[in-house]
């Protein structure tokens, strides 16, 4: 079953068209990563999810119409924005007597188990908490909420690498059973690669690439390539060529490591990798258009 699907998603602010025309299906249990420049469409994709910004075209989250059902849409849907957005007047025990007051799927003693594992007190206020603690408690208010969709909009921006760390492991280890399905952006791609199920690449309001991790691993091979195979190499028309460690490193799409392997070292690449060569190659493409 689908958790999300979306055909022809069109938004447009004035002019400037930031979604054009995308389709998507997400299926229900998986971990999609939403990953694109500045600009490329990924916040209003997730404000349209969320019922935030009104659309053309045809959007269902969870079998619902998000702009004309998200009252109900909310109760199975939970959402982590870029900027925590808890007032800093706030003790601890307040924030979680709100939740508690105003969203029936929230469990007190789960999210109490979660602080638990922090430092944070719950007599304190949000203002003397860390950038860090202040993650953490969001993390613990979010995730303690029985949700069948976890929506999130660059979780870790301004953290360090200690907390980044430990909010993808709660993920996983506390919140994901493969009955929940999760959708988040970010520019941190390295850190999310081990954590996904599906990746998606966005730029200039389109989807670029659509795939599982399993085929981005079966499709996408990286070729350290020894000198003299490198017009070899070149002639296979790679997507992508860069410098490193002195050799050329060549990124093919569809051709077999077997065939690859008489080039040189082949591995697979990393998101961070396959990303530049295919937003490069899109970029591209759409100047040459223009």
């Amino acid at each position: 079953m689908a958790c999300i699907e979306a055909r022809g998603l069109r938004k447009a602010f004035g002019k400037t068209v930031a979604l054009e025309g995308i389709d998507l299906r997400v299926e229900e249990g998986r971990i999609l990563g939403i990953i694109g420049p500045n600009g490329a469409g990924k916040t209003t994709a997730l404000n349209a999810i969320l019922g935030l910004t009104p659309y053309q075209g045809e959007l269902h989250v969870l079998g619902r119409d998000p702009w004309r059902e998200r009252d109900r849409l909310m109760r199975d849907v939970s959402f982590i924005a870029d900027v925590a957005v808890l007032p800093r007047w706030i003790r601890v025990w307040q924030a979680l007597d709100y939740v508690a007051g105003v969203h029936p799927r929230f469990d007190r003693a789960k999210a109490e188990g979660f602080l638990a594992k922090t430092t944070i007190r719950q007599t304190s206020r949000v203002r003397e908490l860390s950038k860090g603690m202040v993650a953490q408690l969001h993390l613990a208010l979010i995730l303690a909420i029985d949700a069948r969709l976890l929506v999130l909009d660059e979780p870790t921006l301004g953290l360090d690498i200690l907390y980044r760390k430990q909010f993808y492991d709660s993920l996983l280890n506390d919140y994901f059973d493969r009955s929940r399905t999760i959708v988040v952006t970010t520019h941190q791609v390295e850190e999310i690669e081990q954590v996904l199920t599906d990746l998606m690449f966005m730029d200039r309001g389109r989807i670029v690439l659509h795939c599982s991790m399993e085929d981005f691993e079966a499709r996408y091979l990286e070729v350290m390539v020894r000198p003299e195979q490198l017009d070899a190499a070149r002639a296979l028309k790679p997507l992508n060529e860069r410098q490193g460690l002195g050799r050329s490193i060549l990124l093919f799409d569809g051709i077999g490591r077997d065939r690859l392997s008489a080039l040189g070292e082949v591995r697979n690449p990393s998101i961070a990798d396959l990303f530049v060569a295919v937003i490069g190659k899109h970029s591209g493409q759409a100047q040459g258009a223009a």
